[in-house]
Order: structure tokens, then C-alpha cells, then sequence
């Protein structure tokens, strides 16, 4: 910074103004995972990030991820990983080392970070506060139509957003482990992305980003696609172009934009300071998923 010339500091300053002025005051959700959750170089630069935007009067709502950690341990117990169209298939000692995982090690790995970047970050699982009530994921075999057992995977049935609000209003910026609680009190491993999408709709988020360990949504040539509408996107779904680990992602961003939330964004979680490039800069960086 120091050998920056000056002109160019404020260059930069005068194209992130108008985009500051634009989300202040608005809740912006991130979920946060892949390489940027792994690699501590990125690690501090979204800690960076996060606090910033708090500062500048943006409230960031963080809802992680926490694939690969859990695999490891589940390696390690000698578990075996199975996955059925992106999901991990979760018994009762599945869903053991997922709360401990989730609830404890990443959760609170990320809320000592942000407050070391001086921050001030409050971890939560979907169990505190009645914050996510959850239902099991129902899935069919697209072929025989039959029942799939995911065991313990859920989904959301309903976010009460007011621990969320009191924390926001304190200066605090929640850390949400997507793991839900169902009517009997069991715990359900939630897919961060779809937690994530559904946080945004009831906090009425101004922009929901996903981080991602790819550049975004890519044509058939490698291409970055962005500034998409859903028939566009349900388009690429359509012809195999949008397939595997990246369906989940759109599916919920094709939710959170139908159901209010002004745009989400796809973007490349390796990429450093990807998140104020992505809401700070004209070309922004990723795949941009519009309403229509």
C-alpha cells in the first residue's frame, strides 16, 4: 500500500463508493466453504472481508460449509462417505461426527478468526434458539420413482430470524452451522447452500453469495456465464451443462431470486478478496443469477 500511487488508491475508492452507498444498511448472506475455508491465507482475507463490510454498515450473515473436514473424520473413525446426487447419506454416527464437526471445530474456528481480524462473531448451529426447524429431505429415484433413505439429511421447514435480527442490531455478526432440529428433537445435517438460500429469504437479503471452488457457471467451452435469469439457468440444467456438485448451488439460487432476494452470486472462493470485488467493482466476479 504504501508504494500504491495515490491516484490510484482514490481511483479505487470512487468506483467502490456508489456500491457501498448501495447495500448499506442491507444484509448481505455468504456461504462460506471450499478452499477459502481450508487455505489460511484466504482464511484471513474473508475474515478481512466480513469484518469490513460490518464496519462500513453492512451486515454479513455467514452460514459454512464443512464437507471435506467432515470426511476426514469420518475417514479417520473409519466411517465410509457415501453420497447420493450431492448428498451424504447420514446415520446416527454420521450425524455425531457432523454436529462435532460442524457445531464445534469449524464453527468456532471461523468465529475466532473474524474476531481476531476485529470483528465481533457469534456462533450458532440451526438447534440454537429454535433457528432451524428441520424435516428429512424427501428423495425419489428419478428412474423407479421408489423412496430414497438419506437416514438423518434434512431439509428446512422454517427459520425463525429473530435471534439473527438481535444479534445484527447488537454489532454482531452470526456464524450459522447448518445443522436443523426436527420435531422430536433430532438433529439433521442441512446442505449448507440450501440453509444459506433460506436464510436470505427471511432476513429479505439485498444479495446471497456462494463461494465455491470454481470460477462460477462455465458453458460447455469453459466459458464464464454470468447475468443469467432462471429460464436461462434452467436452460444449461436441461442440457447437462449445469450437472453434479454445482446442481444443488443454482437449485438455490433459483429459490432465493424467486422468492425476493435481488440477486445471487456464484463465486470463486479462491480468488482473494473475492468478496469485495464481488460487491465493491462494476464487473464484479462469478456468475450472476438475476430474477429475471
Amino acid at each position: 500500500m504504501d508504494n500504491q500511487n495515490p491516484s490510484d488508491i482514490a481511483a479505487v475508492l470512487n468506483e467502490a463508493l456508489p456500491y457501498i452507498q448501495r447495500f448499506a444498511g442491507k444484509t448481505v448472506v455468504i456461504k462460506y466453504g471450499g478452499n477459502a475455508m481450508t487455505d489460511p491465507h484466504l482464511q484471513r482475507c474473508f475474515a478481512r472481508n466480513i469484518v469490513l463490510m460490518k464496519h462500513i454498515g453492512i451486515d454479513p450473515v455467514i452460514v459454512h460449509g464443512g464437507g471435506p473436514q467432515i470426511g476426514n473424520l469420518l475417514s479417520a473413525l473409519g466411517i465410509e462417505s457415501n453420497f447420493i446426487n450431492g448428498m451424504r447419506v447420514t446415520d446416527d454416527k454420521t450425524m455425531e461426527v457432523v454436529e462435532m464437526v460442524l457445531g464445534a471445530q469449524v464453527n468456532k474456528t471461523i468465529v475466532s478468526m473474524i474476531n481476531q481480524a476485529g470483528g465481533h462473531a457469534v456462533g450458532l448451529t440451526g438447534k440454537d434458539a429454535g433457528l432451524i426447524r428441520a424435516r428429512p429431505l424427501e428423495m425419489t429415484d428419478a428412474v423407479t420413482t421408489n423412496r430414497i433413505d438419506l437416514g438423518l439429511v434434512g431439509e428446512v421447514e422454517s427459520i425463525d430470524p429473530t435471534i439473527l435480527k438481535t444479534l445484527d442490531d447488537g454489532g454482531f455478526i452470526p456464524v450459522i452451522a447448518p445443522i436443523g432440529v426436527g420435531e422430536n428433537g433430532s438433529s439433521y445435517n442441512i446442505n449448507a447452500d440450501l440453509v444459506a438460500s433460506k436464510v436470505a429469504l427471511v432476513l429479505k437479503a439485498e444479495k446471497l453469495l456462494l463461494l465455491t471452488n470454481t470460477t462460477g457457471i462455465l458453458d460447455r467451452d469453459g466459458t464464464l456465464l454470468t447475468g443469467l435469469s432462471p429460464a436461462q439457468v434452467n436452460s444449461l440444467i436441461e442440457d447437462g451443462t449445469i450437472a453434479g456438485g454445482m446442481l444443488p448451488k443454482v437449485h438455490c439460487a433459483l429459490d432465493a431470486v424467486a422468492s425476493g432476494v435481488n440477486s445471487v452470486q456464484i463465486i470463486d472462493g479462491r480468488v482473494e478478496n473475492a468478496i469485495l470485488l464481488e460487491l465493491f467493482t462494476q464487473s464484479g466476479v462469478g456468475t450472476q443469477i438475476l430474477p429475471h
